[in-house]
C-alpha cells in the first residue's frame, strides 16, 4: 500500500546526512556516503571513480567536491519519506548555498511532486540544519586542459563526439557503463586510457522501501552527473565539461508550469551550476552544453549522417534496464527518436534500427498525440518540443505518397506545420565561446 506524504513527514521528521568516507584503492577513488532516517533505515550508497595515483587525499577541494555529490545523492533517499528536516553533519553550507539547494530539490523533484499529487511551496518542502564544519579553500594550482564529454549512448552525445573529434585532450565520461555507451565511445576512437568510468551503487534498502509503498519517483539525475563530472574533471585536469543538452530541454513537461522532466538539463540549471561552482569552488572548470544552440530536429539531421553509430546507439530508458540494452518500441522515447529521425532515415533505415515501423502501431496513437502537444501533458521523458515533432511529421508527410497509420491520422486531424524551418534555427541563448560556436556552425553548413 502506498504511504501518505503528510503521514510520512510526521512519522519521519528528520533525514541525516551523517558523513562520507573515501580512499584510493586499485587506482580508484572509492567514496561511501552515510545517510539515516531515524526509526526507519540507514543507507550507504557508493561511488567509484578512476583516479590519478598522485591524488592528494588531504586536499580540501577534493573533500568539498565529494561532500557536494552527497548533497545530490540525498535527493534519491529523502524522497521516500520527504522528511521535512535535513540535518547536514558531513559539511557546511551558508544561507545562500542552502537556498540554492532548496531550489534544486524543489524543481528537480517537480515531476515527483506532480505525479504523487503533492502540493507544497518551495520554502516548506525541506528545512536545512547545518552542523558540519566549514573547510578552508586556499589558492588552487589547478590548470585544466581539454574536454570531458559525458556519453549516455543516445544520438545527442554521439553528435557531440563527432563535433569534437578533431579536438585535442578529449576524455569520455561514462556513469555505470553499458555495452551501448562504451561502444559509442569506441566507435568514436576512444579507449580505456581516455574513457573515465564512474560506478555508482544505490543502497538496496531504498529499493525495498519502494516495494513497500514508500514514496518514489523521478529525481534530477543530471544534477548528480553535473557534480560527479566536476569532481572527475578536477582529478583528471579537464577544463571543460561538454554536455549534449539541446534547446528543447527548457520546455516544461506540464504546460503552464515549471514542472519539467528535464529540469536539470535546462539552461537555467546550467547557469545556476556554473555560478555556484565559480563562487564556491573557484576552479577554472566550465560546464556547458555544446548542443544548446540546436533543436532536436537539427541534432537528428546531423546524427542521420553518422552511419557508423546507427546500429550502436540507444536512447530507450525502458530497454536500458535489460541486460542487453534494446529499443522497447513501446515508450514515448522510442517513438520520439523514431519521429525526429524520420525525415532523414524513413523507412528502411529506421526499421533497420528499431526492427519495425512504429508509424504503423495503432497502440501508440495516444503517445503520438502527447508528443504532438495535443494531449493533457507532454510525456515524462527526455523528448523534444511539440513544434519540432509536428514539423518532422509534416515534412515526412510531404515526401510520402502512401502514409502509415500514425501519419495518416495526423494528416486527417491536424494542420501541416512547415513554417518554422528548423533546419536553419539557431538558439543564441547558450554558454558556448566562439571556438565551440564555430565548430557547430561549420557542421551545420556542411550538412545543409
Amino acid at each position: 500500500m502506498n504511504k501518505n506524504f503528510s503521514d510520512l513527514r510526521k512519522l519521519y521528521p528528520t533525514f541525516i546526512y551523517e558523513k562520507y568516507e573515501y580512499k584510493i584503492e586499485d587506482n580508484k577513488l572509492k567514496i561511501k556516503y552515510f545517510f539515516d532516517i531515524p526509526n526507519l533505515e540507514s543507507f550507504t550508497p557508493t561511488l567509484e571513480i578512476k583516479a590519478n595515483n598522485d591524488l592528494n587525499l588531504e586536499d580540501n577541494y577534493l573533500k568539498t567536491l565529494i561532500f557536494h555529490i552527497g548533497l545530490i545523492e540525498v535527493i534519491s533517499y529523502i524522497k521516500c519519506t520527504c522528511s521535512p528536516n535535513i540535518v547536514i553533519k558531513a559539511g557546511y553550507l551558508d544561507k545562500e548555498q542552502i537556498n540554492w539547494f532548496k531550489k534544486l530539490y524543489y524543481y528537480g523533484l517537480g515531476e515527483f511532486l506532480y505525479v504523487n499529487n503533492i502540493s507544497i511551496e518551495e520554502d516548506n518542502l525541506f528545512n536545512f540544519q547545518i552542523e558540519g564544519e566549514e573547510l578552508e579553500l586556499g589558492p588552487s594550482s589547478f590548470k585544466g586542459i581539454g574536454n570531458l564529454i559525458p556519453i549516455g549512448g543516445g544520438k545527442d552525445s554521439v553528435v557531440t563526439l563527432e563535433l569534437l573529434k578533431n579536438e585535442e585532450n578529449n576524455d569520455c565520461f561514462i556513469l555505470n557503463p553499458k555495452e551501448t555507451n562504451l561502444e559509442c565511445a569506441k566507435v568514436s576512437g576512444y579507449n580505456e586510457n581516455n574513457i573515465k568510468i564512474v560506478k555508482r551503487t544505490i543502497d538496496p534498502k531504498l529499493i525495498e522501501l519502494n516495494k513497500k509503498g514508500y514514496l518514489n519517483g523521478h529525481t534530477p539525475f543530471s544534477s548528480l552527473v553535473a557534480f560527479i563530472t566536476y569532481l572527475t574533471a578536477y582529478i583528471n585536469n579537464k577544463k571543460y565539461i561538454v554536455l549534449s543538452n539541446e534547446a528543447s530541454a527548457n520546455e516544461a513537461t506540464v504546460i503552464g508550469t515549471k514542472i519539467n522532466h528535464q529540469y536539470s538539463k535546462t539552461y537555467e540549471f546550467e547557469n545556476d551550476f556554473n555560478e555556484y561552482t565559480k563562487k564556491h569552488f573557484n576552479l577554472d572548470i566550465k560546464y556547458f552544453s555544446l548542443l544548446r544552440p540546436l533543436t532536436e530536429f537539427q541534432i537528428g539531421m546531423l546524427f542521420s549522417k553518422y552511419d557508423k553509430y546507427h546500429k550502436v546507439f540507444k536512447s530507450c530508458n525502458v530497454g536500458s534496464k535489460n541486460s542487453n540494452w534494446n529499443w522497447c518500441c513501446n515508450c514515448p522515447k522510442c517513438l520520439f527518436v523514431y519521429t525526429i529521425l524520420s525525415p532523414f532515415l524513413y523507412k528502411d533505415k529506421l526499421i533497420g534500427i528499431f526492427g519495425e515501423d512504429l508509424f504503423e502501431r495503432k497502440d501508440l496513437l495516444n503517445t503520438f498525440i502527447e508528443l504532438l502537444g495535443y494531449g493533457e501533458t507532454k510525456p515524462f521523458e527526455c523528448v523534444g518540443t511539440y513544434e519540432e515533432v509536428r514539423y518532422s511529421v509534416s515534412l515526412l508527410i510531404q515526401k510520402l505518397e502512401d502514409l502509415p497509420y500514425l501519419l495518416k491520422y495526423y494528416k486527417e486531424h491536424y494542420p501541416s506545420e512547415l513554417n518554422h524551418k528548423y533546419e536553419s534555427k539557431f538558439n543564441n541563448i547558450h554558454n558556448l565561446d566562439e571556438h565551440f560556436l564555430n565548430i557547430i556552425k561549420g557542421e551545420l553548413e556542411d550538412v545543409s
